[in-house]
């Protein structure tokens, strides 16, 4: 079965988690799954749910019985990429179940991301009490920083070594998941009894297999801001035009929940649908239409979006991901020449917030779910589980095989589906601008 969790072996030790306040504990087992496809066609030839052909993930949660002692156990905890919010939630929860629920009291935060693994860059871990997180998780940011880039996975399993770490806690993207899978093999390779256990952060919220990722929400939901003063810029000047350039390398889902979250924008241009410029079924003259019917327009543009437009060499940052061209400044140079050509007045304001979206604290939604995520991570790990990461899936917390999930590329807005449908209805733009 592709989504068989690796374990470490025998858990002989009593979970610490006998009932909180009064309330019985509802351990889980391994054996119980979540189905993958959760609809089911009563037309269709009964399907036996238990065969190993019918993907499904294993459920989360506490174990009866786990493999570390807690009172042994020292954990480790590196936060990777670039920032989201909801880091800061994520290391407090991890430190606060681990310490208050588990018992463990030593829980060491490597600095620098993956850097803060490898001795000899010279960042010194440091001890994360419960005391010493408790108000972070209103700060934006982590407070054990980040950063983007491979290093050596034998120098890094060192460390895990010469500290005694048992459980590594590795929170970031695609990469650094992959990262964290390639400590998991170095690990097994040697012998060693150590898990690692992975939490998906991306603010795009393109990883499969997941319902979201953390930090998301918060993220449409402060670009939603952006887009309501760009409306109130184009709204506020003869032909005004608010253009505003949103994350999304790969996939455009910050750009259509907050363009159907403000309601008001009238062009959304993400990754996977093309467009051209040009033409009278291109984006500059539905965009001359659009101004002429209602004297303004807002346009909300992922960074992903009509690369193939542009002239240039492709970049790549430290860890590998292509950094897209700026369309944001593309379009607004394109638009800007557009009208200036026929004389024809436009008033255009370029919002750029993605950094600003980036190091906010998480908001209420992503507070609680973050919660939810370090508390199965700290179960998994107790419980010996490696290789692996959680998610949400169909509103079940499950654990999933890290290779499974990053092997599978990026998740992407289905041009054909419910989202990019809903996107097209309340913008009203032409389906197809080519």
């Amino acid at each position: 079965m592709p989504t068989k969790i690796k374990n470490l072996g025998v858990c002989n030790f009593d979970s610490p988690l006998h009932d909180i306040g009064g309330v019985e504990v509802n351990f889980r087992r391994d054996s119980e799954r979540v189905l993958y496809n959760h609809v089911l066609d009563l037309d269709a030839p009964v399907v036996n749910v238990a065969s190993d052909k019918v993907l499904s993930f294993e459920v989360a949660g506490p174990r009866k019985r786990i493999y570390f002692d807690p009172a042994r156990t020292t954990a480790g905890i590196v936060t990777c990429g670039g920032l989201s919010p909801g880091f800061n939630d994520i290391i407090k929860g991890l430190v606060t179940q681990l310490s208050s629920r588990y018992g463990v009291s030593r829980i060491y935060g490597f600095r620098y991301g993956y850097q803060g693994l490898v001795q000899s860059l010279g960042h010194t871990p440091i001890t994360l009490k419960p005391e010493s997180v408790s108000q972070i998780h209103i700060q934006g940011g982590s407070i054990l920083s980040s950063s983007r880039g491979d290093q050596p996975i034998e120098e890094m399993v060192d460390t895990l070594e010469d500290m005694k770490v048992d459980i590594l806690f590795v929170v970031g993207g695609d990469g650094s998941l992959k990262g964290a899978e390639r400590i998991a093999e170095e690990v097994e390779r040697r012998g060693l009894k150590k898990a690692v256990v992975g939490i998906p952060k991306t603010i795009d919220n393109d990883i499969h297999y997941i319902d979201k990722s953390f930090g998301f929400e918060t993220a449409f939901a402060e670009a939603v801001k952006a887009i309501r003063g760009a409306t109130a810029e184009a709204l506020g000047a003869p032909n005004g035009v608010g253009l505003v350039r949103l994350m999304g390398r790969d996939s455009g889902f910050i750009a259509c929940y907050a363009a159907l979250a403000d309601g008001n924008v009238d062009f959304v241009l993400i990754p996977e649908v093309p467009f051209a410029l040009e033409g009278e079924r291109g984006l500059l003259e539905a965009l001359r239409y659009k101004i002429s019917k209602k004297r303004s327009a807002v346009i909300v543009v992922a960074e992903g979006a009509g690369q193939e437009l542009m002239e240039g060499y492709e970049e790549f940052d430290a860890s590998g991901n292509r950094r897209p061209r700026e369309i944001g400044t593309f379009l607004r140079d394109k638009i800007t020449g557009f009208f200036k050509q026929r004389r024809v007045e436009l008033n255009l304001k370029y919002i750029n917030p993605s950094y600003l979206i980036r190091s906010v604290p998480a908001n209420a939604q992503d507070n609680v779910f973050c919660q939810y995520l370090a508390q199965h991570a700290v179960h998994a790990g107790m419980a010996g589980k490696t290789g692996i990461m959680v998610g949400r899936w169909h509103t079940s917390y499950v654990h999933l095989p890290i290779g499974f999930v990053t092997g599978m590329g990026r998740s992407i807005v289905d041009v054909h589906g419910e989202l990019w449908r809903a996107v097209l209805e309340i913008t009203g733009q032409p389906a197809r601008m080519t």
